[in-house]
């Protein structure tokens, strides 16, 4: 959450910039790079809140926590950035179509400062969100990618417009609508991944293999029958049939149970709880440990 926090307040002091450079140097692409630093904003906003929603322990009211908020800030996040590609690509086809004068040189160095800044941010979050297993994160993350894309295609823009200097004055317009590309592939690829986390996707496979692995290492488990490892948010919820000696007590299959239970909570697997189910051995043969 700080490292959200200092990326908001950099994207702050970006747009402002951008745009105010953008108005002075007369560059619609920089104008709009300034406000997609605006929507950053926004953004780092929605995934603050998620990150805090998805931090709060599960109540009466909600026994499986909230941890959905994470991913659904992330679909919110992701659905700005595909309003913002449609809306910088309307104008920019609007500046194209409308003559105007060729920006001025001094925004060439903003925009450096602009890429390299954005850039870090994008390696930090995107570093920080892996660690964290952050659907939210590496989503504000890749926003920020995205926008020193567009900065990096504005530069090209305005660097074409005064070399080539008349009639390529909408060089930086044209340069707009290409990063609105970038722009938009981004905000897709993020909303499916967001949205798959919404529909309760199972988890990936080495973190099922995993918890099968915990669970068949627990002394009396003969063998796993089924496995469901779903995520939500920063967490994951285990769904997990274990098979023992069908001669057991059901006293001594409760306990061997929290055993299991005990075992996946205790691990470095990010799981919230787990529901763990005794089955007697079902396949002939099966030594129990």
């Amino acid at each position: 959450m700080r490292i959200t926090v200092v990326a908001l307040l950099v994207s702050v002091v970006l747009a402002a910039v951008k745009i105010v450079a953008g108005i002075v140097g007369a560059s619609y692409a920089l104008i709009a790079d300034g406000i997609e630093s605006l929507l950053d904003i926004f953004g780092s906003l929605v995934v603050l809140g998620g990150l805090r929603l998805s931090a709060v322990p599960p109540s009466a009211r909600f026994p499986y926590g909230v941890g959905k908020a994470e991913p659904l800030g992330a679909l919110v996040v992701a659905t700005i950035l595909l309003m913002a590609a449609v809306g910088i690509a309307v104008q920019a086809v609007h500046e194209i179509l409308t003559p105007h004068a060729a920006p001025a040189a001094f925004t060439l160095v903003v925009l450096v400062a602009v890429i390299l800044t954005k850039e870090l941010l994008f390696r930090t979050l995107f570093a920080r969100a892996e660690i964290v297993g952050s659907r939210a994160m590496e989503t504000d993350a890749w926003h920020h990618r995205s926008d020193a894309l567009t900065s990096g295609a504005a530069f090209v823009g305005i660097s074409v417009a005064l070399v080539m200097g008349e009639g390529y004055e909408a060089a930086d317009d044209w340069a707009a609508l290409v990063a609105c590309v970038v722009i938009a592939y981004n905000g897709a690829r993020l909303f499916r991944g967001a949205l798959v986390d919404i529909l309760d996707v199972t988890a990936p496979e080495p973190v099922v293999h995993q918890v099968r692995a915990l669970a068949e290492a627990v002394p009396g488990v003969a063998g796993i029958d089924m496995c469901r490892v779903r995520r939500s948010g920063l967490v994951y919820f285990v769904d997990i049939h274990v098979e023992v000696d069908g001669a057991m007590s059901v006293r001594a299959g409760h306990a061997l149970a929290h055993t299991v239970k005990d075992a996946l909570l205790r691990s470095q697997l990010p799981i919230l709880d787990a529901l763990v189910h005794i089955e007697p051995v079902s396949r002939p043969g099966r030594s129990i440990p």
